[in-house]
């Protein structure tokens, strides 16, 4: 069975339940359960494809073709240019649309250029959350995971905000990845961090999260694991950014904040992580002719008594 990735399973997929906002509960369409309830799981994760017709987007979106059908797909917003329906038709469903069913997505900048972000919801409909709202989480063997929409209301006393700590109360599950498009810290020349979204990060904290990762800077960058003020901590978040889907590479990065591992901005391609019940591998994979790689290992936060 030929598989798609931005979660990929290395076997198959435990069923993943996406909860929105109020809204209704949303099945994820995935393999039905097996009697080992904590295996490995691969993720591969990828933003700022930027319209989809691109060489670039296409040479990432044939990295996709190289997993199971039955993948997940978590792209990290800015799909197209305009966010137009015509976008998302005619470029990105060629590209990497053709594996659409297997997306989890989060919107970006360019979503909302389009008023509401419509082509957006048109065309991912359920996939992604609930219409204008754009906020779920899903359970993937030993992992919880969250997709967050950087583009809306993310205050601390906004509904998201609300949601994200009531979710994270409940959750059980003995790891936590989250996403969203503007990231809490870049070395970036362009964009660079965004103070805007500390609440995400805090209440993440606070529960103890071990990965997030963002698009909007168009380049590659790793963090080590550090805390809302980005100081170290060895039960910290570790950050990623991975805006190198396609739309035009920013190869120019300020002094490297304190935290920052690794940085590339002249390589296209995506991230697999691997998720296993207590720790996860990651792996950058350039596209064809592009030599650019990362990888590594890291043990789950231990979380807070409950």
């Amino acid at each position: 069975m030929k598989t798609k990735l931005f979660i990929l399973c290395a076997f198959v997929f435990v069923p993943a339940v996406l909860v929105a906002h109020a809204a209704p509960t949303l099945t994820a369409r995935l393999a039905p359960p097996t009697p080992t309830p904590l295996r490995e799981f691969v993720v591969i994760a990828g933003g700022d494809t930027r319209g989809g017709c691109n060489t670039a987007a296409k040479q990432t979106a044939d990295l996709l073709d190289t997993f199971p059908s039955d993948t997940l797909i978590l792209h990290i917003g800015d799909m197209t240019d305009r966010g137009t329906p015509g976008e998302f038709n005619d470029c990105y469903d060629a590209t990497w649309g053709r594996h659409k069913s297997q997306h989890r997505p989060v919107p970006g900048t360019h979503e909302y250029y389009t008023p509401g972000a419509s082509g957006y919801w048109d065309y991912f409909g359920a996939l992604a959350g609930a219409r204008d709202q754009g906020y779920y989480s899903f359970n993937v063997g030993a992992w919880h995971i969250v997709a967050l929409n950087s583009e809306i209301d993310h205050s601390v006393s906004s509904a998201q905000v609300q949601w994200l700590k009531t979710d994270l109360v409940a959750n059980l599950s003995q790891c936590i990845l989250a996403y969203w498009h503007n990231p809490r810290f870049s070395s970036g020349a362009r964009h660079g961090s965004d103070p805007s979204v500390a609440p995400f990060w805090d209440a993440l904290d606070a529960a103890r999260a071990d990965v997030v990762f963002h698009g909007h800077e168009h380049n590659y960058e790793r963090f080590a694991k550090q805390n809302p003020s980005g100081a170290p901590d060895a039960n910290g978040i570790r950050q990623f950014v991975i805006g190198t889907g396609g739309a035009p590479l920013y190869s120019s990065f300020r002094t490297p904040l304190a935290n920052s591992e690794v940085r590339d901005g002249i390589t296209y391609g995506i991230v697999k992580f691997t998720l296993r019940a207590g720790s996860y591998d990651w792996q950058f994979i350039p596209v064809a002719g592009q030599t650019f790689t990362d990888s590594g290992t890291t043990q789950c936060n231990p979380k807070p008594n409950r």
